[in-house]
């Protein structure tokens, strides 16, 4: 078992603003199973809730899992800027709610992202300073392969389809902040685990920093 870096406790006592943590990869390099170890382990980080008008599937609930929402509600909220990102997927639309978020890193709220980089393009140009960018790789292409096969859920062309369009989503490798190879998936959160505990020592999150040194610059009385 990987040993993640201990949050400082100073870091706990000072107001911060939070951030929004998104994690990317190609299909079976792990980003789903790294993103559930990070809400498991990690009290501070929360899942977006998105809005999509895709019918809900059993079990899930709404406000919880998503914003199950009309097309026309959907346009509307478009149409309104009221979303931070969108896009369509198989014929179903999904959204980030921009007043939601916004108000939750005011409070120092962190949110994670599992989503592809032409929603993280969007979230970056909208929130640049509140984002942090990590993509996964796999340790190669026949492993990444081997991981989509032992699946045993997709035909032989899903497969195909799935690398090249793994091949496509890796090219955008350059447009994040961290790569992180993925060839064993303990390792491979800890290093996640570490870079979040960084970013959320940046200075300019330390919302409450300022004040800190003032007292402690206060000449004895």
């Amino acid at each position: 078992m990987v040993q993640t870096a201990p949050v400082p406790e100073t870091a706990g006592k000072l107001a911060r603003r939070g951030l929004m943590f998104i994690l990317s990869s190609p299909s079976g390099a792990g980003k789903t199973t790294i993103a559930r170890m990070l809400l498991e382990a990690d009290p501070h980080i929360c899942n977006s809730v998105s809005c999509t008008t895709r019918p809900p599937r059993p079990g899930e609930v709404d406000g919880v899992d998503y914003h199950f929402v009309s097309p026309a509600q959907f346009e509307r909220m478009v149409e309104d800027g009221d979303f931070l990102e969108w896009a369509t997927v198989f014929g179903y639309s999904y959204g980030t709610p921009k007043a939601q978020v916004k108000a939750g890193l005011k409070d120092g709220q962190d949110y994670l992202f599992d989503i592809d980089w032409q929603g993280t393009q969007q979230l970056y140009q909208k929130l640049e300073r509140d984002v942090v960018r990590v993509f996964l790789l796999p340790p190669s292409i026949d492993e990444l392969r081997r991981r989509l096969t032992g699946r045993g859920t997709d035909s032989a062309e899903v497969i195909h389809g799935r690398m090249e369009r793994a091949r496509s989503e890796i090219s955008h490798w350059d447009g994040y902040d961290y790569v992180v190879v993925n060839d064993d998936i303990e390792s491979c959160f800890g290093q996640v685990t570490q870079i979040l505990h960084a970013e959320r020592l940046r200075r300019a999150r330390q919302t409450g920093l300022i004040g800190f040194v003032r007292e402690l610059m206060q000449p004895e009385a």
